[in-house]
């Protein structure tokens, strides 16, 4: 316990370092600019959350709108993941990059200090979390690397000191992102099917026997539900970002770990009903230079279209999402980013420090924004007025 306080301590430090930097104590500068976002968020102005690399090769969490401007930047120990937006509160939580320990709740509207906690030992993060629907609790996707077996990790956020209250097995190696269903109760997990050790970074230590499969799991018992698994052939595609659809069905993003010569299809749906994974193609044109790799996954606001990005090959692809039929690609170089827009559009943001916005498949991007010397990392996620 000593060393996890330890851990809290120098997060807190960190994080409270470069609040002040950022506009965010309790200075009257600060206060008018919390305001700021606060007024935003009610009066519906468009406004986005990531983690990023800075200019100074530092890390940080950033609230943007779309003229690519500031309103709130948390600095990070290290190189941050997703950010999960709780619905309910606002409040968002951002963890740390698989193998990272730390992750940080904060409220876009400057209504609070960050509040940091770190895994306990054991354990790290794999990037991703979400909340329970009134906020009080988070969910984390996490490495006992020691038993190599996934865990969700079970923390009460509620207060400025969040702290960890309990665990639940994830039905399978490498959990990765993690959702609520539409049921409020329920959550999908994606088990990306690799084992890791802490020890050797990143290094994957069990490609000839993966098992990657997508659970469902009771939040409020930690029941495994029921897991489906990917089809006869593809063990080695690891099953990675997700979203979920007001309709219950999943979307899924792969990252294959066979051979580069090889290029089986990259998006898949599971319908709870079905009870199965569906597989997505692409025309074959488009599959070798996808260098079988997808970044984030995302909707439109009306249901519509998937998109899924492949920074490693600079291309989004596009999806309809009544029967997953291929629309149409773009190309955009380390475009990973992705979230809803509007109703049928979406904001992209890539390596480069741009936020573009594609409101057609079938037409390039276009540029809504572009800061010099910054880096967005893989995800993106549109903020909405609490409740």
């Amino acid at each position: 316990m000593r060393s996890m306080e330890i851990d809290r301590r120098h997060l807190l430090r960190h994080l409270l370092s470069g609040i002040g930097a950022a506009g965010l104590a309790g200075s009257a500068a600060g206060g008018l600019r919390a305001a700021g976002i606060a007024a935003g968020i009610a009066d519906g102005e468009p406004l986005y959350v990531a983690a990023r690399r800075e200019a100074d090769g530092s890390h940080a969490v950033a609230v943007v709108g779309l003229d690519g401007l500031d309103r709130m930047v948390v600095p990070l120990p290290g190189r941050g993941h997703d950010v999960t937006v709780c619905r309910a509160t606002g409040r968002c939580l951002a963890f740390a990059r698989r193998p990272g320990t730390f992750a940080v709740v904060f409220d876009p509207a400057g209504g609070a200090v960050p509040a940091a906690f770190a895994a306990v030992p054991g354990r790290h993060f794999y990037g991703h979390g979400a909340f329970s629907p009134d906020g009080r609790l988070a969910y984390a996707t996490e490495n006992d690397y020691a038993a190599l077996r996934g865990v969700i990790g079970v923390y009460d956020v509620s207060g400025d000191r969040p702290r960890r209250i309990g665990e639940f097995d994830s039905g399978g190696i490498g959990p990765h992102d993690i959702l609520p269903m539409p049921d409020g109760r329920t959550l999908v997990v994606a088990n990306g099917g690799i084992a890791t050790h802490p020890d050797t970074g990143r290094e994957k230590l069990n490609l000839d026997d993966m098992h990657p499969n997508i659970a469902l799991i009771d939040s409020t018992t930690g029941a495994l539900l029921g897991t489906v698994d990917g089809e006869a052939g593809l063990s080695r595609l690891s099953l990675r970002h997700m979203d979920v659809g007001a309709d219950s069905r999943v979307w899924i993003g792969g990252q294959y770990q066979g051979a580069s010569s090889e290029t089986p299809p990259l998006m898949a749906s599971f319908d709870p009903g079905e009870g199965r994974l569906r597989m997505h193609d692409i025309p074959d044109d488009l599959r070798p230079g996808l260098q079988n790799y997808i970044g984030s996954v995302t909707l439109n606001r009306d249901g519509s279209v998937v998109a899924a990005s492949c920074p490693r090959g600079g291309r989004v692809l596009y999806f309809s999402a009544r029967d997953g039929a291929f629309l149409a690609s773009q190309t955009r170089r380390d475009a990973c980013g992705l979230a809803p827009l509007d109703a049928r559009s979406f904001l992209v943001s890539d390596g480069g420090g741009a936020l573009l916005e594609s409101a057609r498949p079938d037409r390039s991007p276009l540029l809504v924004a572009a800061r010099a010397g910054i880096a967005w990392d893989n995800h993106l996620v549109a903020l909405a007025p609490a409740g």
